[in-house]
């Protein structure tokens, strides 16, 4: 009996409805991240090991991702905490009026 041509097993695969959940999570690299998230490198990462930024895990020694449903998830977060704050920022000092610059 002859073996089944390439294309004749990637039918013989199992097939997904369209409608249900992938069994796995979509994954993003760095460059993806900074494609979506508009942050520095080390501000992530003081982010993440304070708790503040989802956590990126290894995948191999030299290749770190981030779980995208958990990014997406802090975005909305943010963006709803965002929207829901009525002007809450202070206003802070005002720094046209100051005569000195102040030393470091």
């Amino acid at each position: 009996m002859l073996a089944p041509s390439g294309h004749a097993r990637l039918r013989q695969r199992p097939q997904f409805p369209a409608k249900t959940p992938l069994p796995f999570r979509r994954t993003i690299g760095r460059q993806e991240l900074h494609q979506i998230m508009p942050l520095a490198e080390t501000t992530i990462y003081e982010m993440e090991q304070r708790g503040e930024f989802p956590r990126r895990f290894r995948l191999t020694a030299h290749c770190v991702v981030w779980s995208l449903e958990e990014l997406e998830a802090w975005i909305e977060g943010h963006k709803q905490a965002s929207r829901s704050a009525k002007a809450n920022t202070s206003a802070g000092p005002k720094v046209r009026l100051r005569r000195h610059r102040p030393v470091p």
